[in-house]
């Protein structure tokens, strides 16, 4: 799952998720794509920062889930909604995570959605090898729930 900041010609932001680049220039070239709040189809991608979620704790420490900037405007029921989503949506690989992120870029398994964990040494591996990674809050009552 991918995502990117989109905005519209009358300056709205908002996010887009797509199964890959591919999928988003599709859907962008073939006029699918509008903002969801005036309506406007004249989309682009916008640059964003990006957050990585380590999964770190420090040692057995419970420590508070941080909501990236991005995402602290979608409001709680929104992003509870996206969390929802997204563990419905996609196969849990835990610490397997990079691994099984670069056998799906390589083409050395099925391609399909995963999510779990990753060290931001890992999170900057991969991203140097052209494999998007995009972190979520999910809060640590909701990681162990699978699709």
């Amino acid at each position: 799952m991918i995502v990117y900041e989109l905005g519209c010609g009358n300056k709205h932001r908002f996010e887009g998720w797509f199964a890959s680049s591919q999928d988003f220039e599709q859907q962008l070239e073939a006029k699918l794509l509008s903002c969801p709040l005036c309506g406007d189809d004249k989309i682009v991608r916008l640059p964003h920062a990006s957050y990585v979620n380590t999964g770190a704790a420090p040692e057995g420490a419970a420590t508070p889930q941080k909501v990236p900037q991005h995402y602290a405007n979608l409001g709680d029921e929104v992003l509870a909604k996206l969390i929802d989503h997204i563990i419905e949506t996609t196969e849990d690989v835990g610490a397997a995570f990079p691994e099984e992120a670069r056998r799906i870029h390589y083409g050395e398994t099925v391609e399909r959605h995963i999510r779990g964990t990753a060290s931001a040494k890992d999170v900057d591996a991969l991203k140097d090898e052209g494999i998007e990674v995009v972190a979520l809050p999910i809060p640590a009552h909701r990681m162990g729930k699978s699709h």
